[in-house]
């Protein structure tokens, strides 16, 4: 009978244990098929907006100019005058926008959208992101010398932590949509699906998770096919076929990799210096974009390539259409103009300048390289592709990412390898330079370091509270000697909290602290535990975080800390050692990679 008791009882656990797990099966494909869902729903929402903002782009050149930016044709045709005042005009009106309209007074891009994933669990401001995405299109529409993609990856990223938000989804979620929302915009902006996954999981998410994947990709793809449906199946350039002609052009490559990493260097100390300067100046904010918009219209009047994205000017160096003098003065004046417009405020992205930028260094460079070598040489138009990913991989920090995106903006794979030895040197390069990409640079600049980031969230995830223990040893402050001494030999961890009759901290004692009387007994009658305890002890609060208490840790080089109700009561309410911190740092470490393996 017992026997029978025995089988019953374990059979019911066992079909107890597996209804439990088929239930968490099911709730995991539901939570998948939901998270696909929203992938796709994401993915046509990042693909209209990065239509609407290319349309609103095109209104504002419309409204203002009469035509949109070309080649510079046109505009060298365009009266001197009502260029200046295009450029000048739309600058007051962006200063008085980013016055009035736009939290922080700056226009919001990618490195915002990298704080939110990193920081803020996802979450983004849908006021900013909205008047942000409007104030870039002007922007870029009056003629600012900066790139859509900026503006278009926050504004993806905005939509996206807007229906996370409504949805209550939690911190781990919320990211994967935030880079849903980011993959749809840049693949739809630029009909590059897989360049949209990558460049949302190394610049935004900052790591390939099986969990992200999924979903990143199928956004990425419908916003591709959205904006195919839209603009048509068109890569951003002109598709050309070039070839490596000999394996000893590699070496001219790499040079051309280096000189990128020098180039991309001194375009982003271009920009910071602007800053530093503009900073420093007297020019109200809201005037600054102004003063940008005309110095810009006063260089695109001898140079109008350099207004706006810059697109047309970089087909035509593909297609071998500008001469070197005219490629080497545009590389000058576009660093400048893109500088000017971003230092100042009048500005977006730094991709499409980039581009533009690499664009003229690879084809001046592939000039001489094909006059010194022209038995070994691929062609100017190869340099020129190569130039474009090595100075975008290198000012966006982002090689693997701006490797596919070129290749997809331009439609050529045959020249793979030559594009990944360039770009590769030259972010390398560049990081031992200037220590920064793009964005970190401007998360820098505000203290912030992603390479840290999940660390720092983890630490902040957790509070003193969850960890504090109530196993301490008191000693009343008019303790004698020898009790002490007793209490000291007993105690598990070598310390005494002087605590009062109402529970307030006077201080602690150990033996480091007790000095000679430690030993001493001479003295036993004169002094009592008040007398030898250290006065003013570390603290924290219940409330505090992890990392606040690592730091209090390191800083006083004790294992354990006294943990009070508030430091005016100073009421000890617990205790806060150092190996129940880094357990409760592992737990949390060990959830967040289980998390992002998609496990339970």
């Amino acid at each position: 009978m017992t026997g029978d008791i025995k089988n019953t009882i374990f059979s019911t656990i066992r079909r107890s244990r597996e209804q439990g797990l088929r239930q968490l099966g099911r709730l995991a494909r539901h939570e998948q098929i939901m998270l696909m869902t929203l992938a796709a729903i994401l993915g046509f929402v990042g693909g209209g907006s990065a239509i609407a903002f290319r349309e609103a782009i095109e209104f504002f050149q419309l409204t203002f100019l009469g035509f949109q930016f070309g080649g510079g044709n046109i505009l060298a045709e365009t009266p001197w005058h009502r260029i200046i005042l295009v450029t000048t005009g739309g600058g007051l009106l962006v200063g008085l926008c980013l016055r009035f309209l736009v939290q922080g007074r700056h226009i919001h891009s990618v490195s915002e959208v990298i704080e939110a994933a990193t920081f803020q669990g996802g979450k983004i401001n849908l006021r900013t992101g909205l008047t942000s995405a409007a104030v870039s299109a002007l922007s870029l529409g009056t003629g600012a010398s900066a790139g859509r993609e900026g503006p278009v990856v926050h504004l993806g990223a905005t939509l996206s932590a807007f229906i996370a938000d409504k949805l209550k989804l939690g911190r781990s979620l919320s990211r994967t949509l935030l880079g849903c929302g980011v993959a749809a915009a840049v693949a739809a902006s630029f009909n590059a699906p897989i360049a949209g996954v990558f460049f949302s999981l190394e610049v935004v998410i900052g790591h390939y998770t099986l969990r992200a994947f999924s979903p990143i990709v199928i956004a990425s793809v419908t916003g591709t096919i959205v904006s195919r449906a839209y603009f048509g199946n068109f890569p951003a350039f002109t598709e050309l076929e070039y070839h490596v002609v000999s394996f000893l052009e590699f070496p001219a490559f790499a040079i051309l990799g280096v000189i990128s990493a020098f180039t991309a260097t001194a375009f982003l100390r271009s920009i910071a210096v602007t800053q530093y300067v503009v900073r420093h100046s007297r020019i109200p904010e809201w005037l600054r974009p102004a003063c940008a918009g005309l110095a810009v219209g006063l260089i695109a009047l001898l140079y109008p390539q350099v207004l706006g994205v810059g697109y047309e000017a970089t087909d035509q160096a593909l297609n071998q259409q500008l001469a070197f003098t005219m490629l080497v003065a545009l590389l000058i004046a576009k660093i400048a103009a893109t500088s000017i417009s971003i230092g100042l405020g009048f500005g977006a992205g730094v991709f499409s300048p980039s581009l533009f930028i690499g664009a003229m260094l690879g084809g001046a460079y592939g000039i001489v390289a094909t006059w010194a070598f022209p038995d070994l040489s691929s062609g100017p138009g190869a340099y020129t592709i190569v130039g474009m990913g090595a100075v975008a991989g290198a000012v966006l920090g982002a090689p693997i990412s701006t490797i596919l995106m070129v290749f997809e903006l331009t439609g050529d794979y045959s020249i793979t390898v030559a594009v990944m030895i360039a770009t590769v040197i030259a972010s390398t390069v560049t990081q031992h330079l200037y220590g920064h990409s793009f964005f970190t640079w401007q998360l820098a600049k505000r203290g912030l370091n992603p390479k840290h980031g999940g660390e720092r969230q983890l630490l902040r995830s957790v509070r003193v509270r969850d960890v504090m223990e109530q196993d301490f040893e008191t000693v009343d402050p008019a303790a004698t000697m020898v009790e002490i001494r007793g209490k000291l030999l007993q105690s598990h961890h070598g310390e005494l909290f002087v605590i009062d009759d109402g529970g307030a901290l006077h201080g602690t004692i150990t033996l480091p602290d007790m000095s000679e009387t430690a030993f001493d007994t001479s003295m036993d009658t004169l002094l009592n535990a008040e007398d030898v305890s250290r006065l003013h002890p570390p603290v924290l609060e219940p409330h505090d975080m992890l990392e606040k208490a690592i730091r209090r840790m390191d800083a006083v080089h004790e294992e354990q800390i006294a943990v009070v109700r508030n430091t005016t009561s100073m009421e000890v309410v617990g205790v806060v050692r150092q190996v129940d911190v880094m357990n409760a740092y592992n737990a949390a470490i060990m959830k967040a990679h289980a998390a992002e393996r998609g496990e339970d």
